[in-house]
């Protein structure tokens, strides 16, 4: 038997370790179903918002059209069950245009931030309103007359058209753009058009905020801004990351890890070419495809890990999956190129070098992490095997999730015609690069290879 002092300070002891459990249990329930709470009741509403630039000589004119119903903080002078009072609606129109839409809509000459703009005019449309097809037949829209006041148009159901004039240097700087009309319970769809001084139109369509554009890239500005999106583009593919750790988990010299790091780089760069001159089979079922081949390449080099591997066989490999995670890779890119301007190869060539830049870093960053891992845990080849079992296991679930949606797809039998026989050249070109460029890394690694050396990892 204990003293009671040493009974009354377990006891103490247990009750303090069950509060605290309970606290934490409950600062934990408050953390996730709090927010929980309150994103559901959050009503995010979806709008399209049109914008149209055009820059002539010392001044830039832009016309947006924004839906009434996102401006819901405004406060409008309606009638009746919520129709919009058009007599006293100006005033209140032009503190929205002033207060709320230009603020989120900053434009900028040659990097430097354009003063505020003049609200040239304002009105409201109706949601079947057409005339923003153009730049000269909305130009004609907004200065005509107003609505009757009779026209019964509920107010959320309007469109709020402004026209802003700003003062430029000149009509051939460079001018960029900055938007950020969303809100958290409002998610914009920008339709956007830049008419140049040589008349010509670009069109941008995104949602988000995307960041700064330039309506008018140089091709520096191009390619900063690609090298950007490929850095980016590749930090966010989980799966590629994934592959990538899966891949040179077993290896911890420098010299196979070049190999294999320059087999994957090289593969993903031939096919994220190909797909820019469209060898990608234009078809619906392509997509899901490639995503399923991606999770299947992860399942693959997990089970290679258990069992070992060589360096040849990995770099083999590596190479033979990189052909499919190019073209995973390339389905952003074509809805990115609308912001490299005419720069369409810059951009391309930027967007790949600013994933390999992104590659190196997470490589850079996953060597040392991983060697002080298995050095730690003692057992080389069975810390291998249980980062690979856990990998496998995510790389099984990617696999049944994507080849669900993949068998839904009808496959057709192709149509044997001209276009058929253009599609089949180019794919027997590109067959033939890439079996050229396994010949020449078979060649570079035979020498290298110890004859006679029994299979199994090698570090």
């Amino acid at each position: 038997m204990g003293s009671p002092h040493k009974v009354q300070t377990m006891s103490s002891k247990c009750n303090r370790y069950v509060t605290t459990r309970m606290m934490v249990t409950l600062m934990m329930w408050w953390l996730i179903a709090v927010p929980a709470e309150v994103a559901a009741q959050i009503i995010v509403r979806d709008v399209t918002v049109q914008v149209l630039v055009r820059p002539e000589s010392q001044q830039l004119q832009m016309l947006v059209r924004v839906p009434l119903a996102a401006l819901r903080d405004q406060t409008l002078p309606t009638f009746g069950i919520g129709y919009l009072n058009f007599e006293e609606a100006n005033p209140p129109l032009r503190d929205a245009a002033r207060l709320r839409i230009s603020p989120d809509l900053t434009i900028y000459e040659d990097g430097d931030q354009l003063e505020s703009p003049r609200i040239e005019a304002v009105r409201v449309s109706l949601p079947s309103d057409r005339s923003f097809r153009t730049l000269d037949t909305a130009l004609a829209h907004i200065r005509s007359p107003q609505l009757p006041n009779d026209t019964e148009l509920y107010w959320e159901q309007g469109m709020l058209d402004v026209l802003f004039e700003y003062p430029i240097r000149s009509e051939r700087s460079s001018f960029s753009i900055n938007t950020s009309l969303e809100r958290p319970d409002l998610r914009v769809n920008m339709v956007m058009r830049f008419l140049t001084p040589e008349g010509s139109d670009r069109l941008f369509e995104y949602a988000g905020d995307p960041g700064r554009i330039w309506l008018n890239p140089t091709w520096y500005q191009a390619f900063q801004r690609f090298v950007a999106l490929g850095f980016a583009h590749i930090l966010n593919g989980l799966t590629h990351l994934v592959f990538l750790a899966c891949v040179v988990i077993p290896f911890r010299r420098m010299r196979p890890l070049a190999i294999i790091v320059t087999a994957f780089i090289v593969a993903h760069s031939v096919t994220l070419t190909a797909s820019a001159f469209r060898l990608a089979p234009n078809v619906l079922w392509f997509q899901p495809l490639i995503e399923t081949l991606v999770a299947v390449s992860i399942l693959y080099m997990a089970f290679e890990n258990m069992v070992g591997t060589k360096l040849e066989r990995r770099s083999m490999s590596t190479f033979g999956f990189g052909l499919v995670h190019g073209f995973a890779l390339s389905f952003a890119l074509p809805e990115m190129l609308q912001f490299g301007g005419t720069h369409v190869f810059v951009s391309r060539f930027a967007f790949n070098i600013g994933i390999e830049l992104g590659l190196l870093l997470v490589l850079a960053f996953l060597y040392p992490v991983l060697s002080i891992l298995l050095r730690w845990v003692g057992a080389q080849q069975m810390g291998i095997i249980v980062l690979s079992v856990f990998i496998a296991h995510s790389g099984w679930h990617w696999m049944t999730d994507r080849s669900s949606e993949l068998i839904q797809f009808q496959f057709q039998q192709p149509r044997y015609d001209a276009l058929f026989v253009a599609s089949a050249i180019r794919w027997t070109m590109l067959l033939v690069i890439v079996a050229g460029i396994l010949w020449l890394g078979r060649s570079l690694l035979t020498p290298s290879a110890p004859h006679g050396r029994p299979s199994g990892t090698q570090h």
